[in-house]
């Protein structure tokens, strides 16, 4: 009876040991976005959603990381048991990272749309809890932006420092004695890097998904043929 080609055996460690690490990356940057100071202070004017999606990709990290022991000790150990849970798990996960990427172009108007209705619904900010008005205080001295729709206006009779600027800075920034550009494109551009740079993320694992599918299946028949 055949063998178990041993360059398919040791490829498939390999592989399962880079996926294993991607886990170990992914899980350790959705932690550090979830205490990450400066994503509390722009995650928490856009809302939860935010916040939920980090929680998704905490638990992706860990999934993940689980599936690469699998494969790793399927390979190794040459265990039919441990390379088909590992097919069954990184199915599912490709399965839902394309639905995810599919979706997420699909309803990115409607995303932005609702961003932009989220942060207009806080107009006027001078009745604002204190923390939002801080957190937002603080976006607009890093960002060089002054209120959501209507810029200083929508501060009311209380416009933080903030939103002040030099016209000596830049004409086209500064208008008089403040910011031009509102926060609410700062949030939406924000928001478009980070998804574009997602969705390709998720393009590209599935790629290499595709790979240990079929590194793994092949194994699986491999070791059933012995």
């Amino acid at each position: 009876m055949a063998g178990v080609n041993k360059c398919l055996k040791y490829s498939m460690f390999i592989f399962n040991f880079l996926f294993w690490v991607c886990g170990c990356v992914i899980l350790g940057v959705s932690i550090w976005l979830r205490v990450s100071s400066d994503a509390q202070q722009k995650f928490n004017i856009e809302g939860s959603g935010v916040f939920t999606a980090i929680d998704v990709m905490i638990a992706v990290g860990a999934i993940i990381m689980v599936l690469g022991f699998f494969g790793c000790c399927g390979a190794i150990k040459e265990s039919r048991c441990l390379l088909l849970l590992f097919f069954i798990g990184l199915f599912l996960i490709l399965a839902l990272q394309i639905t995810a990427g599919i979706l997420g172009v699909v309803y990115k108007p409607q995303l932005e749309a609702k961003i932009n209705q989220t942060l207009f619904e806080l107009v006027p900010l001078e009745d604002k809890p204190a923390d939002l008005k801080q957190a937002l205080d603080q976006i607009q001295e890093q960002s060089k932006c002054c209120g959501i729709v209507k810029g200083y206006q929508d501060w009311g009779s209380n416009i933080p420092k903030s939103c002040q600027c030099s016209i000596s800075i830049d004409p086209d920034t500064c208008g008089g004695r403040y910011y031009k550009q509102t926060c609410s494109s700062v949030f939406v551009d924000y928001y478009k890097k980070h998804l574009v740079i997602i969705i390709g993320i998720a393009f590209g694992l599935a790629a290499v998904e595709l790979f240990g599918l079929g590194f793994s299946m092949t194994l699986y028949c491999q070791i059933g043929k012995k």
